[in-house]
Protein backbone atom coordinates (compact mmCIF):
# COMPACT_ATOMS: atom_id res chain seq x y z
CA UNK A 1 0.00 0.00 0.00
CA UNK A 2 1.19 3.32 -0.41
CA UNK A 3 1.90 5.19 2.75
CA UNK A 4 -0.61 8.23 3.61
CA UNK A 5 -2.89 6.71 1.20
CA UNK A 6 -6.74 6.75 2.93
CA UNK A 7 -6.86 2.88 2.88
CA UNK A 8 -3.64 2.37 4.73
CA UNK A 9 -4.52 1.09 7.76
CA UNK A 10 -1.46 2.20 9.77
CA UNK A 11 -3.39 6.18 8.84
CA UNK A 12 -4.64 7.34 12.03
CA UNK A 13 -6.31 10.68 12.72
CA UNK A 14 -9.14 12.84 11.58
CA UNK A 15 -10.23 12.91 7.64
CA UNK A 16 -8.89 16.09 7.25
CA UNK A 17 -5.69 17.76 8.27
CA UNK A 18 -5.00 19.71 10.55
CA UNK A 19 -8.16 18.60 12.58
CA UNK A 20 -11.01 20.32 10.86
CA UNK A 21 -14.27 18.73 11.50
CA UNK A 22 -16.69 17.69 8.46
CA UNK A 23 -19.86 19.85 8.36
CA UNK A 24 -22.12 16.63 8.06
CA UNK A 25 -20.10 15.35 10.75
CA UNK A 26 -21.02 18.07 12.90
CA UNK A 27 -24.79 17.84 11.90
CA UNK A 28 -25.14 14.76 12.52
CA UNK A 29 -23.87 15.22 16.25
CA UNK A 30 -26.34 17.74 16.47
CA UNK A 31 -29.09 15.13 15.72
CA UNK A 32 -27.74 12.49 17.46
CA UNK A 33 -27.72 14.62 20.85
CA UNK A 34 -30.92 16.47 19.93
CA UNK A 35 -33.30 13.73 19.62
CA UNK A 36 -31.56 12.08 21.99
CA UNK A 37 -32.10 15.21 24.66
CA UNK A 38 -35.91 14.87 23.26
CA UNK A 39 -36.68 11.37 24.09
CA UNK A 40 -35.63 12.22 27.67
CA UNK A 41 -37.33 15.22 27.94
CA UNK A 42 -40.63 13.11 26.85
CA UNK A 43 -39.43 10.20 29.26
CA UNK A 44 -38.54 12.48 32.30
CA UNK A 45 -41.93 14.18 31.89
CA UNK A 46 -43.42 11.14 31.90
CA UNK A 47 -42.04 10.35 35.17
CA UNK A 48 -43.11 13.41 37.04
CA UNK A 49 -46.75 13.13 35.77
CA UNK A 50 -49.17 11.41 38.08
CA UNK A 51 -50.55 8.07 36.71
CA UNK A 52 -54.01 9.34 37.64
CA UNK A 53 -53.77 11.79 35.09
CA UNK A 54 -53.30 9.49 32.14
CA UNK A 55 -56.28 7.64 32.65
CA UNK A 56 -57.80 10.70 32.84
CA UNK A 57 -56.94 12.38 30.02
CA UNK A 58 -58.28 9.36 28.33
CA UNK A 59 -54.50 7.97 26.95
CA UNK A 60 -52.26 4.83 27.40
CA UNK A 61 -51.21 4.30 30.76
CA UNK A 62 -48.16 5.88 32.71
CA UNK A 63 -46.02 2.51 32.67
CA UNK A 64 -46.92 2.15 29.02
CA UNK A 65 -45.88 5.96 28.06
CA UNK A 66 -42.40 5.06 30.49
CA UNK A 67 -41.99 2.41 28.97
CA UNK A 68 -42.47 3.87 25.00
CA UNK A 69 -40.72 6.75 26.05
CA UNK A 70 -37.47 5.06 27.83
CA UNK A 71 -37.09 2.22 25.21
CA UNK A 72 -36.98 4.80 22.92
CA UNK A 73 -34.08 7.07 24.76
CA UNK A 74 -32.54 4.08 24.80
CA UNK A 75 -32.37 2.58 21.08
CA UNK A 76 -31.81 6.59 19.99
CA UNK A 77 -28.63 6.34 22.38
CA UNK A 78 -27.89 2.67 21.26
CA UNK A 79 -28.55 3.26 16.91
CA UNK A 80 -28.87 6.79 16.64
CA UNK A 81 -31.99 8.54 14.96
CA UNK A 82 -30.88 7.74 11.69
CA UNK A 83 -31.41 3.99 11.95
CA UNK A 84 -34.42 1.35 10.98
CA UNK A 85 -35.45 1.76 15.15
CA UNK A 86 -34.38 4.89 15.51
CA UNK A 87 -36.62 6.96 13.35
CA UNK A 88 -39.99 5.28 15.13
CA UNK A 89 -38.64 5.82 18.39
CA UNK A 90 -38.06 9.73 17.46
CA UNK A 91 -41.27 9.50 16.71
CA UNK A 92 -42.71 8.17 20.04
CA UNK A 93 -41.12 10.64 21.77
CA UNK A 94 -42.54 13.65 19.26
CA UNK A 95 -45.94 11.90 20.00
CA UNK A 96 -45.42 11.58 23.66
CA UNK A 97 -44.81 15.70 23.65
CA UNK A 98 -47.53 17.05 21.31
CA UNK A 99 -50.09 14.69 22.29
CA UNK A 100 -50.12 13.24 25.29
CA UNK A 101 -48.10 15.65 27.09
CA UNK A 102 -50.49 18.65 26.53
CA UNK A 103 -53.74 16.66 27.37
CA UNK A 104 -51.72 15.09 30.86
CA UNK A 105 -50.52 18.46 31.55
CA UNK A 106 -54.04 20.35 31.53
CA UNK A 107 -55.32 18.32 34.27
CA UNK A 108 -54.80 20.20 37.98
CA UNK A 109 -54.07 18.02 40.76
CA UNK A 110 -56.66 18.51 43.66
CA UNK A 111 -58.52 22.13 44.25
CA UNK A 112 -55.41 24.28 43.47
CA UNK A 113 -55.70 26.92 41.02
CA UNK A 114 -52.17 26.87 40.37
Amino acid sequence: MIAGCAADPQVAGPAYPGGMVSIDGLILTVVLYGTLALALWAFVDAVIRPAAAFAAAGKLSKPGWLAITGIAALLLLWQGPLSFLGLPAVVAAVVYLVDVRPAVRSLRRGNSGW
